[in-house]
């Protein structure tokens, strides 16, 4: 399951950001794009990344995928077109062979959202309970 060895990676990649931040006590979310054609099971990743951040500053974090669908144009005639799955890289429109994939393989990290040593100020008065 390479799905571990990406949690792991991304993982990674997200406590060295934090440590370069300084200060980071925790972290609530990352964001991910996966393409449809970059093999990875979303289900199958989140949960090895919740395994995967047990004992971390990621622990408890949510991890967030958005797919981002293949899409492919034709080198003769331009023409652009969802890939779908399994990929279809036939050109719908001419038939040509011939086409450059232009999305459909991404696997980055778009986005983490965490927490530092400030704390926030209060949105409203507290409640306080009668007796």
């Amino acid at each position: 399951m390479h799905e571990m060895s990406i949690a792991l990676a991304v993982i990674e990649q997200v406590e060295e950001a934090a440590e370069r931040a300084g200060d980071v006590t925790a972290v609530r979310s990352v964001r991910l794009e996966v393409g449809e054609l970059a093999g990875v099971v979303p289900d199958s990743l989140s949960f090895c990344f919740e395994l995967a951040c047990a004992g971390t500053v990621l622990e408890g974090a949510e991890l967030i995928t958005d797919t981002v669908p293949g899409r492919a144009r034709c080198a003769p005639c331009a023409y652009e077109w969802a890939v779908g799955m399994p990929p279809s890289l036939t050109c719908p429109r001419c038939d040509g062979g011939t086409a450059d994939l232009l999305s459909g393989r991404e696997l980055r990290v778009t986005s983490v959202r965490w927490d530092d040593g400030t704390v926030p100020a209060p949105t409203r008065e507290p409640f306080v309970e009668e007796r």
